[in-house]
Order: structure tokens, then sequence, then C-alpha cells
């Protein structure tokens, strides 16, 4: 089943991903950006790091998903 995740740099929102997993939401939003795969490094099962940034997800708040799509 695929969900709406938020993605945060830091302590920062980046973005909304869907995905099945947090982790598919994480890697997808890091090659979009132009991340190679070889120098991804997985952290657990919703964050990874790329050049010593951290990327989270997180299930994306009902809240969130709204505020994204009305302005």
């Amino acid at each position: 089943m695929r969900r709406k995740y938020q993605l945060h740099l830091g302590a920062r929102t980046i973005g909304l991903r869907e995905a099945t997993t947090a982790q598919e939401a994480v890697l997808d939003y890091m090659r979009s950006q132009g991340c190679s795969e070889q120098e991804i490094v997985r952290l657990g099962t919703d964050r990874a790091s790329w050049r010593g940034a951290i990327y989270k997800a997180v299930p994306a708040s009902s809240d969130f998903v709204e505020s994204r799509h009305s302005g």
C-alpha cells in the first residue's frame, strides 16, 4: 500500500513523496536530487545519508498534505 511521506533534511521539511515504505521515499527523493547509489549510505528503515547530510522520511500528517495542495 502506498502512502505519503514527508521528507526532512535535518530539521527542515524538504518535500513530499508517495511510496510503499519510508526508505523507498527517502531513496527516491535523494536519487531525484542527483545522489548516486554508490554515495548513499542507508541508516535504517527511514533515513539515509549523502555526503554527511541526513535525509529522513516520516508518514505525512493530513494537515501537511492539505496545506501543500491548497496553496
